[in-house]
């Protein structure tokens, strides 16, 4: 008698074990994958912000719209913008850089991609469909045609502004510094500073 109650209180403990085990081994699986969750969302949240900072203050990736900077850049291509170069140091002629279009109108865009003709203080002049920037004729290597749009007076950048124009200097191609007026640099957003599409074409600017 007493050998068939031992028996049937071992019995009981050995189950009382084996559902004592299967709860805490749910009960870890159950938390494991909230765990695990929440590790996942903790690291898209500081990549989507580190990503966001990058974004607002180094670089950022824009692409081409129109061919008002034709032979250097077609519709299409996709440009790395430098955000950050402009923290340290203006712009600088020849920089082919991004900014919020001035202008006005139906035909406004939200970005405009040109090159700065002149800084702050230059002399601008187109003569003889030429262009002459502090007296000097100015060789561009990166047009394809004479400037076929009308000649312009001298005049003076001011302090604060840069004189933009597009590459594409066919008449009437590029809406620029010649239509809406020297640019305020806080409008200026980066400088491209390379092409990284198509790959055929990549190459710093």
């Amino acid at each position: 008698m007493n050998r068939e109650l031992e028996e049937d209180f071992m019995r009981s403990r050995k189950h009382r074990y084996r559902s004592v085990t299967h709860r805490r081994t749910g009960s870890l699986s159950g938390t494991g994958w909230v765990r695990d969750l929440r590790d996942w969302l903790v690291t898209a949240a500081i990549v989507f912000a580190l990503m966001s900072l990058l974004n607002i203050f180094v670089f950022n990736v824009s692409t081409v719209i129109g061919q008002s900077m034709q032979p250097t850049l077609f519709e299409g291509e996709k440009l790395i913008i430098s955000k950050i170069s402009l923290t340290f140091a203006s712009p600088r002629r020849s920089d082919v850089v991004v900014l919020h279009d001035p202008s006005t109108g139906p035909d406004r865009k939200e970005y405009l991609v040109k090159r700065v003709i002149g800084i702050p203080g230059d002399r601008i002049e187109v003569r003889n469909h030429k262009l002459y920037v502090n007296g000097k004729l100015i060789g561009e290597s990166y047009v394809d045609t004479e400037i076929q749009d009308p000649d312009f007076a001298e005049l003076t950048v001011k302090q604060g502004t840069y004189f933009v124009m597009g590459d594409n200097r066919h008449a009437g191609a590029s809406k620029d510094s010649r239509y809406f007026g020297a640019v305020p640099q806080n409008r200026i957003v980066g400088k491209a500073a390379y092409i990284w599409w198509p790959l055929s074409k990549a190459n710093a600017l």
